[in-house]
């Protein structure tokens, strides 16, 4: 198990990922931030994902924390998986560099901490829609809305074993 050691590493605080992300830069990388709930990881997150990941070279996921999903109202049997179980299974993947879980409602906190070079959100959003993309545009930066592939979605997944 020794790559087990290495997953929690991939998981920061805000104050330690700011530090991370001056490193990173220092180093001439370009940042790129996305996140959601990941509740039930499947294809249409890794199609996701692994389309962020090739806007730059380092990937930080943001996944809302079990408090922000009660709120979102996904339904009350939601998460699923607990904050720290969707926390692990991102940074366990091989492009996500990065992973910070938020309590807030949306990541705002988060991306005018860091201010990504790249912003990147699912297909069902209008850049003017994405949280943080005005202070992300306003440094320099750019906002990117990847496809979403059809018939994947946590949601669906639970409707469909419920029945």
């Amino acid at each position: 198990m020794k790559n087990a050691a290495i997953i929690p590493q991939k998981i920061y605080d805000l104050s330690a990922l700011q530090h991370a992300v001056n490193t990173w830069r220092f180093l001439g990388k370009k940042i790129v931030f996305t996140n959601g709930v990941f509740d039930i990881l499947h294809r249409g997150h890794i199609y996701s994902l692994s389309q962020a990941a090739q806007e730059g070279d380092i990937l930080i996921v943001g996944v809302n924390a079990d408090a922000s999903v009660k709120r979102l109202n996904k339904g009350p049997e939601r998460p699923i998986n607990d904050e720290q179980s969707r926390a692990t299974l991102l940074a366990s993947l091989l492009m996500v560099d990065a992973v910070i879980i938020f309590t807030e409602d949306t990541p705002y906190e988060v991306i005018t901490s860091l201010l990504p070079d790249v912003l990147v959100k699912g297909g069902d959003y209008r850049v003017e829609q994405v949280v943080g993309h005005r202070e992300v545009i306003a440094n320099g930066g750019s906002v990117v809305i990847n496809p979403i592939v059809e018939g994947f979605s946590t949601t669906g997944i639970v409707q469909r074993m419920r029945s």
